[in-house]
């Protein structure tokens, strides 16, 4: 018979719209990236859908639950300090939502979604229509986009380790499950 300490501790971290949000965002950048044609109908909806995401979720993190809100995890100087050097340590701690490095490379990627939004529509506007350097600027954010998202999904499985709890599944499930 196993005693308490020995049970993983289990933490109804992300609420249902965080998770709604960050997996259909996902949808929405791996469609356009690899399945909608650049420059169609659909490839705009999915680019406007995804900014919409991400407009509410800023917006969700004022008015949302505790660890959706920027306060719970906004990435201060101290916080990623302290969070380096308990990594240097080799102690990861316990962070129920974002660990501050992670609350970087959120923010990070909601900016470049908003930017890919912007830039998409401005090349849709009299004035920047066929404007080569616009493309140029938004094909840079679109792949600096998956270059982040790549990023974010291999920390995400290393933090995981390192941690002791599955993140993907707490992504899915709303729960972090510490061993």
């Amino acid at each position: 018979m196993s005693t308490p300490l020995e049970r993983p501790r289990a933490v109804t971290v992300w609420d249902p719209f965080v998770r709604l949000f960050h997996w259909s965002l996902v949808a929405c950048v791996l469609l356009n990236q690899f399945v909608l044609e650049a420059g169609e109908a659909p490839h705009q909806w999915a680019g406007y859908i995804a900014s919409g995401l991400v407009v509410a979720r800023i917006l969700w993190g004022f008015v949302g639950t505790r660890h959706a809100r920027f306060t719970d995890f906004f990435p201060t100087p101290t916080r990623v300090r302290r969070h380096l050097a308990a990594l240097r340590q080799g102690q990861a701690g316990e962070h129920l939502g974002h660990n501050p490095l992670g609350a970087l490379m959120m923010l990070a990627l909601m900016a470049l979604v908003l930017s890919l939004g912007v830039t998409g529509w401005l090349q849709g506007t009299d004035a920047f229509w066929g404007e080569e350097w616009l493309q140029e600027v938004h094909e840079w954010l679109a792949n600096g986009l998956l270059l982040a998202a790549g990023l974010h999904a291999a920390a995400a499985v290393m933090m995981g380790r390192v941690e002791r709890v599955n993140l993907v599944r707490a992504m899915v499930t709303g729960v972090k499950r510490f061993e």
